[in-house]
């Protein structure tokens, strides 16, 4: 077991962007191709990208599955951008011209993951991925991000609801946390920039957003905060926004989809692909895993790292780093977990249920520190393996 360390005070600061934010929309609609893939056919292998500019919609990418028309995916593309409340002149979710350039994919790649007679199921491609957990919230997420989150869910449940007709989808989110000793003890700046309804000033717009701000974030948290530092549309003015305002792609929030930069990140997306790409699967898999410990009481702070190689059933290596915080040696975690979670990528797949159309809800306010529904979404949240946990140690 380590010493365990007194950490020093700090600052830390992380940001989120809303589902209407040009990239989220992006991941919204390649998640929506997963799901409509995994919906007819579990099995089915799907790796897609989109684009979105000034009134544009464009799609690439590889699939192997079930025959879906062209024009149904089109279709599942306007409700995406619907629902996300895009009806601005330059980009509305009834005229905007929509592009697939979906095709098969490779059979090199279909030969080294599938499973066969002398072969498990092997990896989608090789990679190092990252799961992280902590005791800063009750989700066991890192506060800045998880916080930030809250901020833009909150502002969009309001907007969705007809209680903040003032907002538009495109918005971001940042929160300064001090730290002391390790523990988050309040929140010293807040920024918030939304696009709005054309001629209403930022004092106008905070006046809108800050009780959804204090609504979601602890009053001990906030109670000091100055209104000189709870800064909203410091640029002044932010009507044109969303794929209008800035090209969007899949996959460029990767600190925004984690932990927000409170651990380390493998670098690959999670959005557009299916479980057999380790990139998402085994992401996920850390993230329980990292979860599950923490809540066991084995340590108040845990990073798991696993590797991979394409074609290959089982992780190269498990990496346990839990910042001195921990009650048992990291080593025998390390040494138990393969024991209790088959790792390999049929194995996480069966574990948490991922062959399932559930990755859509993912796109937008993280992909941890979410609660698990009845209709499968968030699995990897779960805390079933806590008492495994336990008994072994």
């Amino acid at each position: 077991m380590n010493e365990r360390k007194m950490k020093r005070s700090y600052l830390f600061t992380s940001e989120s962007v809303s589902e209407g934010h040009p990239d989220k929309v992006c991941d919204r609609i390649s998640d929506m191709v997963v799901d409509s893939y995994l919906s007819k056919d579990p099995l089915s292998r799907v790796g897609c990208e989109t684009l979105t500019t000034t009134n544009r919609v464009v799609l690439a990418g590889e699939i192997r599955g079930p025959s879906i028309d062209k024009e149904e995916i089109i279709s599942k593309i306007r409700s995406c951008i619907k629902d996300i409340g895009y009806e601005q002149t330059g980009f509305h979710w009834k005229n905007c011209n929509i592009e697939s350039h979906l095709h098969e994919q490779s059979s090199d790649i279909a030969m080294g993951i599938d499973s066969g007679e002398n072969k498990d199921e092997g990896a989608g491609d090789q990679g190092i991925m990252f799961g992280y957990a902590c005791r800063d919230t009750k989700e066991l997420m890192p506060a800045p991000i998880y916080f930030s989150h809250q901020i833009l869910l909150k502002m969009a449940e309001a907007r969705k609801a007809g209680k903040a007709n003032e907002l538009e989808p495109d918005s971001k989110s940042q929160i300064t946390m001090l730290y002391e000793n390790g523990k988050p003890s309040k929140v010293t700046t807040i920024v918030v920039s939304t696009q709005h309804k054309d001629g209403l000033s930022p004092g106008q717009i905070k006046e809108v957003i800050k009780p959804l701000v204090e609504n979601c974030i602890p009053e001990n948290l906030i109670s000091d905060l100055k209104d000189e530092d709870f800064y909203v549309n410091p640029t002044g003015n932010f009507v044109i926004g969303g794929p209008d305002g800035d090209t969007g792609l899949t996959g460029r929030k990767i600190i925004v989809d984690t932990y927000g930069g409170a651990a380390p990140h493998g670098g690959g997306a999670f959005s557009g692909k299916d479980p057999s790409k380790v990139d998402r699967s085994a992401a996920y898999a850390a993230r329980y895993l990292a979860k599950n410990i923490v809540a066991s009481g084995l340590s108040d702070e845990c990073i798991i790292q696993l590797s991979y190689a394409i074609g290959v059933s089982k992780p190269l290596s498990i990496y346990i780093n839990t910042n001195g915080t921990n009650q048992v040696d990291e080593s025998k975690i390390e040494k138990i977990i393969p024991e209790l979670f088959d790792l390999s990528p049929r194995g996480i797949r069966e574990h948490l249920k991922l062959s399932n159309p559930i990755y859509e809800p993912t796109s937008a306010y993280g992909h941890f520190g979410r609660i698990p529904s009845d209709k499968g979404h968030f699995t990897w949240e779960k805390l079933n393996l806590v008492e495994d946990l336990k008994k072994s140690f």
